[in-house]
């Protein structure tokens, strides 16, 4: 193993079939973060803060993360068409769990739609005042954020949406989206600059081969939905990195917004980080059906999204006959953003065991070393399994915890252009 040479993707030894199933599991466990995070929000400023935190972690992630991979996947525009190829790779709108449909009318108009929503079938046993604040105060702004990354002059409003009435209503929710040069674009959110000159911005990541099998890109019509099996393997291994970086980017907002709150950031972070950690573990190992012994930790720890993009976290997980070890640089593009790697030291092991419990819940995580380079964690399995935690237990209260992805056949190109 050389260490001064560039890092290969983490998903690199992955077949192309196998990267299908990732990448829409990567989608849906970034809108779970939210399920992980928001409930700590509410401990600790109330439901108006957590709508708060909620709005400004999307708006000043989203525009970055959505311009990435627009230019990965070679779908740059500005029309309503880009945005909602857009939509489709984001992960505030995984396929199915958050199923939305789409209609271009023109250029510049369309609509879309939710069949299902997780996200509301989640809040809706809340109470009302939740279900407003998720789809009345959070996604006024934050579908204009993620639209203004196509086009500043484009706005999203609202059809009809939740509170259901009546309460079976069908779709969930619709929405038009107009761009006009007449709408006033948005003004830009305080710390947005602080996202889009971050490490994770500006990261490198391997170009896609236009010789692979599949398509290397979404230049074409957009589709009614995204077949990944359809992508080649090298459109498939960018566009894992790419969702990975779009966890980091949320979960920057997030510590940015919970910072300007209170001095006890990193606590919360690590809350978010440990909840989402072990449920993302078990749906990786679910996912890919694989074991629960040290060759499946290391499996999951090289393919989890708290560990990747590979060059942005520095991360190393080796496995030997002393077992499992992870190595957390102590220099990183990662740690200089503050994101997940930075909440993680020798007295706070929590989000790392539950990731590993999320393989089996007999492990346990330990320091092995601790220099002035890195830190060195190793997993061991105990005798007895460990309870779950509680962050893992509020993250599993979604229906994302337990979601599966079916195969919908043949996708259609909704392109049409009618006539006026």
């Amino acid at each position: 193993m050389n260490e001064t040479e560039p890092r290969r993707s983490g998903f690199a030894d992955l077949t192309r079939a196998e990267l299908a199933v990732l990448v829409p599991e990567l989608l849906l466990s970034g809108q779970l973060i939210d399920r992980s995070g928001m409930a700590h929000c509410i401990a600790a400023f109330g439901r108006e803060g957590m709508t708060a935190v909620a709005i400004e972690e999307w708006q000043v992630s989203s525009p970055v993360y959505t311009r990435r991979m627009q230019r990965a996947l070679n779908f740059t525009g500005d029309s309503v068409e880009t945005i909602f190829k857009g939509l489709q790779l984001d992960i505030g709108a995984p396929p199915q769990f958050m199923d939305f449909r789409y209609r271009v009318d023109d250029r510049d108009h369309g609509e879309f739609w939710l069949d299902h929503c997780g996200a509301l079938a989640d809040v809706e046993p809340m109470g009302e005042s939740y279900v407003r604040s998720m789809c009345h105060d959070i996604e006024d702004p934050t579908f204009d954020a993620t639209a203004l990354a196509t086009n500043p002059h484009a706005q999203v409003r609202p059809i009809h949406r939740p509170p259901r009435v009546p309460a079976d209503r069908h779709p969930v929710c619709a929405w038009t989206v107009v761009i006009d040069a007449a709408h006033v674009p948005p003004p830009i959110p305080p710390n947005a600059d602080v996202l889009a000159e971050s490490r994770a911005a500006a990261v490198v990541l391997d170009p896609i081969d236009p010789g692979d099998a599949g398509a290397a890109d979404y230049a074409g019509p957009l589709l009614s939905d995204l077949r990944f099996a359809d992508f080649s393997r090298s459109a498939l291994i960018r566009l894992a990195d790419e969702v990975c970086l779009q966890h980091h980017l949320l979960a920057m907002g997030f510590r940015i917004a919970v910072g300007a709150r209170t001095d006890a950031a990193a606590e919360i972070v690590r809350k978010q980080f440990t909840g989402i950690a072990g449920i993302t573990a078990e749906r990786l190992r679910r996912a890919l059906d694989l074991g629960d012994d040290d060759a499946a930790l290391a499996r999951i720890l090289g393919l989890h999204p708290a560990w990747n993009p590979l060059r942005y976290t520095g991360a190393w997980i080796d496995r030997d006959d002393s077992g499992v070890r992870l190595r957390l640089p102590k220099r990183s593009p990662a740690l200089t953003d503050g994101v997940w790697p930075a909440v993680v030291d020798t007295g706070h092991l929590e989000p790392l065991a539950a990731m590993a419990r999320g393989v089996n819940p007999r492990y346990a995580a330990e320091v092995v070393a601790d220099t002035d380079h890195e830190l060195t964690i190793g997993f061991r399995l105990a005798e007895k399994p460990f309870a779950e935690s509680g962050e893992v237990a509020i993250t599993r209260f979604s229906s994302g915890a337990e979601f599966r992805f079916t195969d919908r056949g043949t996708p259609l190109p909704l392109t049409v252009v009618r006539s006026k």
